[in-house]
């Protein structure tokens, strides 16, 4: 490789005159000759002009293979999830088929009110395994009570649990969704009364409250007041479970003293109805520190495990009262 113009052939460069030790002369004045640089590396440990060529040359040859494999686009992401999410429908839609027309019915109730964002998927995609969650269907034995579940989030975790301890003494029900604030509960509460055919409640354990945090008090207690009201006229025992505490978040406009501010305006309106309390919050507060999720509202497989110990205790009292 031919690297500069002024560089002289090996048969062109002069011989250099050498001393009587056999080393190269130097001219007077000149420093004395520096020791000849180890094999391959300049004065200093730096490279030679041909290491730094091919060590140029191999960082351009590895760039295009650095580039080979971009990242996925949104656009790719977002299809392969639309595709699966069709896939699960699919196999919704074959297993719903093969139900009978009550437990179809119960499926299509789902589908008008879990929501697409996120509830609904999730029960789909459980549902196509077989999972048992809290919404699957409740074939009703005649002979025992009936109970409605109607609540948030944490609500619905503890169901399964609730129905499981109350297996042989109740038909353990839940509202097709997660039930939110108080203003949606106005709004659908005729479904969620529906929602079990047509047999009368016996009990109707409800809560609203985290999703109220930041409802203004009187709306709340305003609500509230009328939720309570319409439950009570369908003739079964109302029981109103206190909202379970949440941990102080900024960023959310998130409070610990909303829930007790809520849970002191719910209580004065449940007296007044004369419906049951069920103090949820004072019960699960000495077990915060091992049972809930650490800034979240929700609770560990534990804390949703004495949650329903807790409710089917509550129910099964109100049960031997009837």
């Amino acid at each position: 490789m031919k690297f500069s113009a002024h560089l002289h052939t090996a048969s062109s460069r002069p011989a250099p005159s050498r001393g009587r030790d056999g080393s190269p002369s130097r001219p007077p004045g000149y420093p004395p000759a520096s020791p000849a640089p180890a094999h391959g590396r300049g004065r200093l440990g730096e490279a030679s002009l041909p290491q730094l060529l091919l060590a140029s040359l191999f960082l351009a040859l590895l760039a295009p293979l650095r580039a080979a494999e971009p990242p996925r686009p949104a656009a790719a992401a977002a299809a392969e999830k639309a595709a699966e999410a069709q896939r699960i429908d699919a196999l919704y839609q074959q297993k719903k088929a093969t139900l009978s027309p009550e437990r179809q019915a119960w499926e299509t109730l789902l589908e008008q009110n879990l929501g697409d964002a996120f509830y609904l998927p999730l029960h789909k995609r459980d549902f196509v395994k077989g999972t048992s969650t809290a919404w699957d269907f409740v074939a009703d034995d005649p002979k025992l009570p009936r109970i409605l579940l109607i609540g948030d989030s944490v609500s619905r975790a503890y169901t399964l649990g609730v129905r499981h301890l109350l297996a042989g003494k109740a038909n353990v029900h839940r509202a097709p969704e997660n039930c939110g604030p108080t203003a949606n509960g106005l709004k659908k509460l005729e479904v969620w009364l529906g929602s079990g055919g047509p047999g009368k409640w016996d009990v109707i354990y409800f809560n609203f409250g985290i999703h109220d945090r930041a409802t203004p008090l009187a709306d709340y207690e305003q609500r509230l007041g009328e939720i309570i009201t319409r439950l009570k006229q369908t003739g079964a025992t109302v029981i109103w479970a206190s909202t379970t505490p949440i941990p102080r978040d900024d960023a959310k406009k998130q409070t610990p003293e909303s829930i007790v501010e809520r849970n002191a305006v719910a209580a004065r309106v449940a007296r007044a109805h004369g419906v049951a309390i069920d103090d949820l919050f004072t019960f699960i507060t000495p077990h915060l520190a091992e049972t809930q999720k650490p800034g979240d509202v929700h609770y560990t497989d534990r804390g949703y495990e004495l949650l329903s110990q807790h409710v089917a205790a509550t129910l099964t009292a109100q049960l031997a009262k009837r």
